[in-house]
């Protein structure tokens, strides 16, 4: 995330070299600001049948399905992201996670955490972020997982390696 001006004061940023980076910094309080993405969990989630849970987002994609994301939280590891989000946006609760891989994703300035979640199937919970929600087999994902403006095919393609 690029800042122009401070977050806490409002004072414009001036430029300053830190080390080999480009960092800005608040002239008035001293706040140092990096050219830092913003971190965000990437959660492919299977429950006990290999089952892949995806999301119908419609502000992302009408017609393409995605894995469950969002924002680590200030305070929160990135594994509480990981059972939060799947939580707050399936009603799944998360009995352990994988690592996968991370993705840079340019249009937004976010790292993308990649993750595989495991759960036990259970009723889904209704959110206001979520427009849909299915469970796929595994043979069904490749045609209809979202491949532009997202990471959810790239994850995918990662996870299988996994799976």
């Amino acid at each position: 995330m690029i800042f122009k001006y401070c977050a806490e004061c409002g004072h414009k940023l001036e430029d300053i070299k830190c080390g080999d980076d480009d960092c800005k910094i608040c002239p008035l309080c001293r706040k140092l600001y990096g050219n830092n993405p913003l971190p965000v969990v990437e959660v492919l989630v299977v429950n006990e049948f290999n089952e892949i849970l995806l999301l119908k987002q419609n502000y992302i994609s009408e017609t393409k399905w995605t894995v469950v994301s969002g924002y680590i939280t200030n305070g929160e590891t990135i594994e509480d992201t990981v059972t939060r989000e799947v939580k707050e946006e399936t009603g799944q609760n998360v009995i352990s996670c994988k690592y996968i891989s991370s993705y840079y994703f340019a249009p937004k300035q976010l790292i993308m955490i990649g993750f595989i979640a495991y759960v036990k199937k259970s009723q889904f919970s209704n959110s206001v972020e979520v427009d849909d929600i299915k469970w796929y087999k595994m043979d069904e994902v490749d045609r209809v997982i979202a491949r532009e403006n997202n990471c959810s095919g790239m994850h995918w393609d990662k996870c299988r390696e996994f799976l």
